[in-house]
């Protein structure tokens, strides 16, 4: 637990053109990723992952909620979105690096495996309702309310900075989908995609959106600013997407976590949005949240019935993968929930930091 700490909300940022920098390693795990990739060694094909590493990842006690892996993870996942300042490229997909990599999902994907209950499609014809069933079954948390009718402005900030991690890249991850569907559920992803990104109006699209509301915060709006200050139990919820994006293995829980991203979406967006209108914000803080109410109440019968259904009705061997990604979205989301809601009811933050490094 960190003590509440106040007045860097509108500190004053430079913008960068090179992409953030690597944040400061929390303990071995992260610390020797970063060792790795900021080597000035281009392509240093003979770098091996030591043994000592596998261990230290073996002894991690709790994976989807431990700060040094997840951070570490986060940063290597980073190289295949906009990557980090001063990181050459050619690491991106250099076999040690891969390594690494590999290593930190073996025991991330176990612990989801451990955790996440999965229920049995009857028949891969029901994944549909069956996604509903699961939505309905769902208690977590409530955090949106919470949002909506109590948190303060110093909060919400502090809710937004948690969601930064994603929201700034809202859709990429999901996208490595669409090269490896065919026929209606491509099209029907597509069509959920195409409003994700705007419509065709680079100023709509949904990242650029919570840009505007993270700005109307008096927040930095350049993607990872805050990602020293991120616990494991956010960057989970990001690697949890990213790991099923760039796995084509992991194609039909990828669509599945799709699909109950958007059937859960609609509701506490609302609830975010009426919480802003509450503390007195405006259009440019709650246009982001408005925008998901209408969006994705239409995206939910298309994403749970022509995407993840018909992707089952084509593949039936992926009806079960479809359940496992809806039910990991929601099982790492109650995590990252029941970890903020538990500060703020003892007045603390779930950020890293005491104060921010000067």
């Amino acid at each position: 637990m960190t003590a509440r700490f106040h007045g860097y909300w509108r500190s004053v940022f430079e913008p960068s053109t090179t992409g953030p920098h690597l944040p400061s390693p929390v303990g071995p795990l992260s610390r020797s990723a970063f060792v790795l990739i900021s080597s000035a060694a281009r392509g240093r094909h003979r770098a091996v992952v030591s043994s000592g590493f596998h261990d230290q990842v073996d002894a991690i006690d709790d994976p989807l909620g431990d700060d040094d892996l997840n951070l570490a993870l986060y940063v290597l996942y980073g190289l295949h979105y906009r990557s980090f300042a001063d990181v050459d490229d050619a690491w991106e997909w250099n076999p040690a690096v891969v390594a690494m990599t590999a290593a930190l999902e073996r025991r991330f994907a176990d612990a989801l495996a451990t955790e996440v209950r999965v229920p049995e499609p009857e028949t891969p014809e029901e994944t549909g309702e069956a996604l509903f069933r699961l939505e309905a079954a769902d208690d977590g948390p409530p955090l949106s309310r919470q949002l909506e009718f109590e948190c303060t402005a110093e909060e919400f900030r502090e809710f937004l900075i948690h969601r930064s991690a994603y929201q700034l890249k809202e859709a990429d991850p999901h996208s490595w989908a669409i090269p490896r569907l065919t026929g209606a559920p491509k099209t029907a992803m597509l069509e959920v995609q195409f409003d994700e990104y705007g419509s065709g109006r680079p100023e709509r699209m949904h990242s650029r959106l919570f840009a505007k509301t993270m700005e109307a915060l008096g927040l930095d709006t350049r993607e990872d600013a805050y990602l020293s200050q991120l616990p494991g139990s956010t960057l989970a919820t990001v690697n949890l997407m990213t790991w099923l994006g760039l796995h084509r293995a992991n194609r039909g829980a990828l669509v599945g976590h799709l699909a109950m991203f958007e059937m859960t979406s609609s509701k506490p967006n609302r609830s975010y949005g009426n919480g802003l209108r509450r503390l007195g914000f405006g259009e440019e803080a709650t246009d982001f949240f408005d925008e998901h109410v209408e969006a994705d109440a239409v995206h939910e019968n298309i994403a749970a019935f022509d995407m993840a259904g018909g992707l089952a009705r084509t593949d039936p061997s992926l009806a079960r993968d479809i359940l496992f990604g809806a039910a990991a979205l929601l099982h790492v989301e109650a995590r990252f929930a029941e970890r903020l809601l538990s500060e703020w009811q003892q007045g603390l933050t779930a950020l890293r930091w005491e104060e921010v490094p000067a």
